[in-house]
């Protein structure tokens, strides 16, 4: 008999597999297949997202440690799960893994970090005229979109030069219902006028033709066209036509001989990339209908030992997954995977896709310009970090934190006599403001008496630090906001108050707040701060840091104005047809352009309400009754 029999024995459980041993025992799971993998850090956190044409075989490889930078080889070590997803072909692995890299933003990987839509050129095709206006975000709208433009400027510029060459309109389809003689744009050659028949729906639409020829890179065809009709009006002695048709000539010739290079018709996209000591700038141009439509400079999250090759591999993947994808593209380096690169972009347009890095001629020469602006991008950038850096470190010092915020907040109220109360939050940090981030709080609570800006600063405080308790738990891809590492608040000790108790309500107290005071009368440089623990303190007038300080508060300042702003047009703006059951914005358009006003609609009868097509019996006396009720 055992002597130890029924006494309690020690159970040992195997301790948790991690890193290489988990990736290990994943390996071997792996299908030969291609695929997405995720691998998973603590709490999990997504550390790397990567794909492959067989996900055994990629997978063993961080197993076995051969060829592992130090990153890499960080990035084993701190793995705690992985996560496998097969595709039938490699091409899908890579889209996939562009659009995993784009939402879950995992620490290891070449992340893009500026990511906004870019404005396009819209002609609408859902009207009898068609209206032509600058345009951002999905194709949802039935018309002919031409883009992308770098920037404001440019589309705004090629939007000027349409209306003055084909005088579209931009108006609005109410205001285009409403017309009963033409507006100033026709009284400056700008349009012309089809809302009141001053020309004809089939020469207007003409017109439309005509720039959708323009935009597509038929420029030379267009101005030919033009310059013969100029020529006829000439000879048959219609100076005053002749006089239009110059100027719209003359608008053509300007914006083609501007903007043209020779890539002949092609559209294409050019990114150059120039990287050094661990950062590195992508600079994009954008041609189309063989016009430079403008270029941005990206300076995505890279390591150090990555190479230009690898950057172009991740940015093109990630800056294409919500982009209509040109059927030419031009690199300044040989990416890794080229051919995989075309297969999967091509599947994405839905057409053969070329990736090519010219060797000479116009397409190498535009394309070593793209570079030459890159690494002058990056220069300027590097000089800018820098120069970030040392006021950092002086807020650091000025306050007494533990070392330089990489997350500041600043705070402010804005408010007209009381109304329209809203709360700003501008995010500022080592790369300059984050606009992205910023936020704007309308003031909700009803208790708040107007104008009382210690209650509506504490409304703004207890929302947005109750949101970061919330997201505490949840993966970094999922989060909204960061946890700051400043807080600057515009006011004085009594807002200061304000918003400490909201963070020891909180359990937030470690969080540094600090709250600034304008000068006696409000002048620059005599501001006055507000700690806890601290006797009120000025800095040095023409110190750096009080100037960095100055401009966090007043870009707080400038953003709550613009959002009060915002509400009090919106509010002006506001229909009382809004207010009734019933009435969407296309029976709201058919009222307003029949009757002008909601005033005129609240003085219409029930027969003359009925009238309008979709206002129903039941609908008519529901409207009559809301303007007469009482």
């Amino acid at each position: 008999m055992n002597p130890d029999a029924g006494a309690a024995q020690e159970i040992i459980l195997d301790a948790p597999l991690i890193g290489a041993e988990l990736i290990r025992r994943e390996a071997a799971l792996a299908p030969d297949k291609p695929g997405v993998y995720r691998m998973l850090g603590a709490d999990g956190e997504v550390l790397y997202v990567g794909k492959a044409k067989s996900l055994k075989k990629r997978v063993l490889q961080y197993a076995q440690g051969r060829f592992h930078t130090q990153r890499i080889a960080r990035m084993v070590a701190l793995t705690r799960e992985m996560v496998l997803l097969r595709t039938d072909t490699e091409g899908e692995a890579l889209l996939l893994e562009a659009r995993l890299i784009k939402a879950l933003k995992p620490r290891y990987n070449v992340l893009l970090r500026d990511d906004k839509m870019f404005a396009e050129i819209l002609v609408r095709k859902d009207h009898e005229a068609p209206q032509i206006t600058k345009h951002r975000g999905a194709h949802t709208i039935p018309g002919d979109y031409y883009g992308p433009f770098a920037s404001t400027v440019a589309v705004n510029h090629t939007l000027d030069t349409l209306q003055k060459a084909f005088l579209l309109r931009t108006c609005t389809d109410s205001v285009y219902a409403s017309r009963t003689r033409p507006c100033m744009l026709h009284q400056i050659k700008r349009c012309s006028a089809p809302c009141t028949g001053v020309i004809a729906l089939a020469d207007y639409n003409d017109l439309a033709r005509q720039a959708h020829d323009f935009l597509k890179g038929k420029s030379r065809s267009v101005i030919e066209r033009l310059s013969k009709e100029m020529m006829q009006a000439s000879d048959d002695m219609e100076f005053e036509t002749a006089a239009r048709l110059r100027d719209r000539v003359r608008a053509l010739s300007h914006v083609s001989m501007s903007t043209s290079v020779d890539l002949r018709e092609e559209e294409a996209d050019v990114f150059a990339v120039f990287n050094e000591g661990g950062s590195a700038c992508v600079q994009v141009v954008f041609y189309r209908a063989g016009q430079n439509w403008g270029d941005r400079a990206y300076f995505p999250r890279v390591d150090q030992e990555d190479d230009a090759g690898s950057i172009l591999d991740a940015f093109l993947g990630q800056f294409y997954q919500d982009r209509q994808v040109p059927r030419l593209i031009l690199v300044s380096h040989d990416l890794h995977e080229a051919d995989l690169m075309m297969e999967a972009l091509s599947l994405k347009a839905n057409r053969k896709v070329q990736v090519l890095r010219p060797q000479r001629g116009d397409k190498c020469e535009v394309v070593q310009h793209a570079l030459n602006n890159a690494r002058a991008a990056l220069g300027r950038r590097l000089a800018e970090s820098s120069a970030q850096s040392k006021l950092l470190q002086g807020v650091c010092e000025a306050f007494g934190l533990e070392a330089p915020p990489v997350r500041i907040e600043v705070y402010d109220n804005s408010h007209l006599g009381g109304t329209h109360a809203v709360g700003g939050m501008v995010v500022a940090g080592p790369e300059g403001f984050l606009k992205g981030q910023y936020r704007k709080f309308t003031i909700r609570d009803l208790d708040t008496m107007p104008g009382d800006d210690y209650a509506m600063m504490s409304e703004v405080f207890r929302r947005r630090f109750t949101r970061l308790i919330k997201e505490k738990d949840l993966p970094e891809g999922e989060k909204n906001f960061g946890r700051p590492d400043l807080v600057l608040v515009d006011g004085g000790q009594g807002q200061l108050d304000a918003v400490l108790a909201v963070m020891k309500d909180l359990g937030l107290e470690d969080i540094p707040i600090v709250g600034v005071a304008k000068g006696p009368d409000r002048d620059a440089g005599m501001e006055r701060f507000f700690m806890p623990g601290r006797l009120p303190f000025m800095m040095e007038p023409k110190s750096p840091v009080l100037y960095y300080l100055q401009r966090l508060r007043d870009e707080a300042h400038r953003y709550a104005i613009g959002a009060n702003r915002q509400k009090r047009d919106a509010a002006i703006t506001k229909s009382p047809l809004d207010e009734i059951e019933g009435i969407g914005p296309r029976k709201k358009r058919a009222l307003l352009a029949a009757f002008g006003s909601g005033r005129e609609v609240g003085r219409a009868t029930v027969d003359e309400l009925m009238k309008i097509e979709g206002i129903s019996a039941t609908l008519a006396q529901k409207i009559h009754d809301f303007f007469h009720a009482g």
